[in-house]
């Protein structure tokens, strides 16, 4: 992966992370870090998955490797939530 395929996947891992949040309902108990984190690796293995099914590449915008890339990071930012413990009050 060139320098340029990283900075690409650093910058969608950040958008990527931030509608995987969305997504989720209520508070979430991680920081930004942790979500661009989430976003990055959901940003990467969704574009593998997508190529596997060989929808990665189409003409126009890859709506389907989106939605593959927002669910993946849906599911970590809900994975990681769950596994914070609860603050005490």
């Amino acid at each position: 992966m060139e320098i340029s395929g990283i900075i690409s996947a650093i910058v969608i891992g950040i958008v990527i992370g931030v509608l995987g949040r969305l997504v989720i309902p209520g508070r979430q108990r991680i920081g930004i870090l942790l979500t661009i984190l989430v976003g990055i690796v959901a940003a990467l293995l969704g574009s593998a998955i997508a190529a596997g099914f060989d929808v990665g590449d189409t003409k126009g915008i890859d709506w389907l490797e989106w939605l593959i890339q927002i669910g993946l990071a849906a599911l970590g930012v809900a994975a990681l939530d769950r596994s914070r413990p609860r603050a005490r009050r």
